[in-house]
């Protein structure tokens, strides 16, 4: 039930926002994919996070010679969040650290995408779902999003 209200929250919240299928968070883009990578890329790095990697995904595929429409992944974290979560639940190293998918749908529509913090730390028999960890990242990738899906 308490996953369930977050996940209404977190809909609420945002607009254009929904949670679909395991607790996955989606927002949709004002701009093409690449400017909007940019945008939360700036994003991360201006609120102070680290970024680890941007995987272009297209261009993988494209490297095997098949097709793929736009999209890529950015892996960024704040050890200032994700430590006292993994010193909580070793586990939590395997969602962290956090992810979000920009894409480009059938129909050319643009969407940000990235897991619940709750839902996947929450699960985890060391983790309370209402640890301030949780919350603040929520609130870190319901803003980083926001920003990156310009408007």
């Amino acid at each position: 039930m308490k996953r369930m209200l977050t996940a209404l929250a977190l809909c609420l919240a945002a607009p254009g926002a929904w949670a679909g299928p395991g607790d996955i968070v989606t927002l949709q883009a004002a701009r093409e994919v690449p400017a909007t990578m940019d945008a939360l890329e700036a994003a991360v790095t201006g609120a102070g996070a680290t970024v680890f990697a941007r995987v272009d995904h297209a261009a993988g595929a494209a490297g095997v010679d098949m097709q793929l429409a736009p999209a890529q992944l950015l892996i960024f974290g704040n050890p200032m969040l994700g430590t006292p979560a993994m010193q909580d639940d070793a586990l939590a190293g395997v969602f962290l650290p956090l992810r979000v998918l920009v894409h480009e749908d059938a129909q050319g529509r643009v969407w940000l995408a990235y897991e619940d913090p709750g839902a996947t730390l929450g699960a985890l028999p060391g983790i309370a779902e209402e640890a301030g960890y949780i919350a603040q990242m929520r609130a870190a990738l319901a803003k980083l999003t926001g920003v990156a899906a310009g408007g």
